[in-house]
């Protein structure tokens, strides 16, 4: 297995409904788990990441008081070849999409890159940002 060069954390309240939601609902994979550390580092396609729950009293990476929701300021984007299934898993299970399906183009040079892409947020808050690519276009 490659290791992406970063691959994020993400503090969770409970690890069992992260799981849930990453792994039942997205379809995230379970590489490996320390149960005993309430951590699993999961997969996607080529997305990596990992989720550990928080443990209140032993936080030593903590930098701030961890409320919901956690991640303000930043969203992470993730880019698939299945976004159709992934939406479509969510809205069946009536989840909360935060931005619905839109299709965007960007110009880079003399070519639009498209992407159709929603965002949603996980169970703690983390704006979750799923894309997939377009055919480019030549201006």
């Amino acid at each position: 297995m490659d290791w992406n060069q970063m691959i994020p954390e993400f503090d969770v309240f409970d690890l069992k409904k992260s799981l849930e939601f990453y792994v039942d609902l997205i379809g995230f994979k379970v590489i490996y788990d320390r149960q005993e550390d309430k951590f699993a580092f999961l997969q996607l396609e080529n997305v990596q990441i990992m989720v550990q729950e928080i443990d209140k009293e032993n936080n030593k990476w903590g930098t701030g008081e961890l409320k919901y929701p956690l991640g303000v300021g930043i969203n992470f984007q993730i880019d698939v070849n299945n976004i159709e299934e992934i939406y479509n898993k969510l809205k069946n299970a009536n989840y909360n999409i935060f931005v619905d399906m839109e299709e965007h183009w960007y110009r880079k040079d003399n070519v639009l890159m498209g992407c159709k892409e929603f965002l949603v947020q996980d169970p703690n808050g983390y704006l979750l940002r799923f894309s997939q690519d377009l055919e480019e276009k030549e201006l």
